[in-house]
């Protein structure tokens, strides 16, 4: 027997806060991937720190990975599982491992800004519903994100 949540949001209102959700998830989850991996390969002068930066940055974002899913749960609807699924939902590609550390750190500055832009799409859904509880997540996500974003910005020497 399926129960429906009562959440103050019609059907309709949470299939597509929720589908807004399932793209921030796999692009995340997608992101985490890559800075995970890069992680592992980074390699040059700054690899100490370059490699205590990506490890802050994969954590912080793994947490968030369950958040975002259990939202979805919580609207009444499944989270996107599994590679072809986040494969088809998410904007972010895979990285090169061969790449040096400016190339890699250029392509999670990109990413997180894609990530960024993915979870700006999905709030006006979202605050449109008057979903305070998404309307929140996807502002705390944003402010990670973009902190993401100055952090490796700064090591690359920009602003």
């Amino acid at each position: 027997m399926a129960v429906a949540p009562n959440t103050g949001l019609s059907a309709k209102q949470r299939s597509e806060i929720a589908a807004g959700l399932n793209k921030v998830l796999a692009d995340s989850y997608a992101l985490y991937l890559k800075t995970h991996g890069y992680h592992w390969n980074v390699r040059g002068p700054n690899f100490q720190s370059l490699h205590v930066l990506l490890e802050g940055q994969y954590t912080e974002q793994w947490a968030a990975l369950d958040t975002i899913a259990e939202r979805i749960r919580a609207l009444g609807e499944l989270a996107p599982q599994g590679y072809a699924a986040f494969g088809n939902l998410s904007s972010i590609k895979d990285g090169d491992p061969e790449q040096d550390w400016e190339a890699m750190l250029a392509e999670l500055k990109k990413d997180n800004e894609t990530v960024i832009a993915t979870l700006r799409a999905a709030f006006p859904t979202a605050d449109d519903a008057s979903d305070e509880v998404t309307a929140d997540l996807l502002t705390q996500r944003l402010q990670a994100h973009e902190k993401h974003a100055w952090m490796i910005r700064a090591t690359l020497g920009g602003k």
